[in-house]
């Protein structure tokens, strides 16, 4: 939550919808977001597991990246992250970080090859709210004269999750049943021009999707009109995506983790492994080669008292090793959940721990992530 006032947020183009369906509204990334509805997190969180969610993530950052051809424009992000992005396909997606010189992440960001060959030269990129100014600096002073950063102004984005999402937009549109994880396509959902997704934050199957700020409230609505969708906020936004093992910027990656201690190194190709070329390689090539000294993991506190981040992360002789970075109750994993760091040779799955809560040595054990198996679309 921030320190501005509400009259100094930012509101995104679903902000009087939020009122009208009585969001609770809270600072966060310099926005006024929804942290919940009247039906509550636990209620929200559920819904999205079985059946849809509608999330207002306009907070985002979207952009363009302009070249010429996307080999310049390729070759010019690759210079500023680990992934492979000269490979990627048309109307594909890939994840990947920011990282610094000394390989901790800037940040990290999903972007996207238009299917449309004739936008050649163009990458739609998505950034973290918190991180948005530092991204665009970043960009405009690292990828050089050749290729432009465009920032998006006019458009908000939404995102739609759970198994039911997919009926959801084929009841307004057609479409989205052929297109796999991770793609992307420009798709009349409702009649309204959108860029969508499918991709999300909650491990669940579903979609992004960028629509004109104009028409935003108009496609908002049409969704929750179908039975099976409700509004969603920031409180089940974090429970959903902690259950799936995702991570947070600000709490599980910032600029003093590297990529592989989170776990992340799924998301860099072995071309890039091997030929490095971007901010921090050295770390993180000898990482790979070698391992990391820490790294991420699943934590099941014993009980049900949450251990939130910040919390102490022990052996069994006392000695802490680590502290945890996210953690609550899981409603759907049916208790406290949590992630936090701790040495390589602690990292085993079924590790016994102990959580420093209030005081108390809470038992705990590592266990495998995610703590709810992933539906995504493959």
């Amino acid at each position: 939550m921030t320190e501005l006032a509400t009259d100094q947020l930012q509101k995104t183009p679903l902000n009087d919808l939020h009122i009208e369906l009585g969001g609770k509204m809270v600072g966060f990334a310099g926005y006024s977001m929804p942290v919940q509805y009247p039906a509550g997190i636990a209620a929200e969180h559920n819904h999205t597991r079985e059946k849809a969610g509608l999330f207002d993530v306009s907070h985002m950052g979207q952009c363009w990246l302009n070249g010429n051809s996307h080999s310049e424009t390729a070759d010019a992000l690759e210079k500023l992250l680990p992934g492979e992005i000269n490979g990627l396909e048309h109307g594909r997606i890939r994840y990947s970080q920011f990282t610094t010189k000394s390989g901790g992440i800037i940040d990290d960001l999903m972007v996207t090859r238009p299917a449309d060959e004739s936008a050649d030269g163009k990458l739609y990129l998505v950034v973290n709210a918190s991180r948005k100014e530092v991204d665009y600096k970043l960009m405009r002073e690292g990828l050089g004269s050749g290729v432009s950063l465009e920032p998006i102004e006019d458009r908000a984005l939404m995102a739609l999750q759970g198994p039911a999402a997919e009926d959801v937009v084929n009841s307004l549109s057609s479409g989205v049943t052929e297109m796999p994880f991770m793609s992307s396509s420009i798709i009349e959902i409702s009649g309204v021009e959108c860029w969508v997704s499918r991709s999300g934050y909650t491990g669940e199957d579903g979609f992004e999707i960028s629509v004109a700020a104009s028409d935003a409230q108009t496609l908002a609505r049409k969704l929750l009109d179908h039975d099976d969708v409700m509004p969603i906020g920031l409180g089940a936004r974090d429970s959903l995506r902690l259950e799936a093992g995702l991570c947070l910027y600000g709490n599980d990656i910032d600029e003093t983790t590297s990529p592989i201690e989170a776990g992340l190194i799924w998301s860099i190709s072995k071309r890039r492994r091997i030929e490095g070329g971007f901010p921090g390689a050295e770390r993180i090539q000898r990482e790979i080669a070698e391992g990391p000294s820490r790294k991420r993991v699943g934590i099941k506190p014993e009980g049900r008292a949450p251990a939130r981040d910040g919390t102490e992360i022990c052996d069994l002789d006392g000695n802490v090793i680590g502290k945890i970075t996210s953690g609550g109750f899981g409603p759907t994993a049916g208790g406290p959940v949590a992630m936090g760091y701790v040495p390589v040779e602690c990292s085993e799955v079924g590790t016994k721990l102990n959580l420093m809560v209030r005081g108390n040595a809470l038992p705990a054990s590592i266990i495998k992530l995610p703590f709810v198996p992933n539906n995504f679309k493959r």
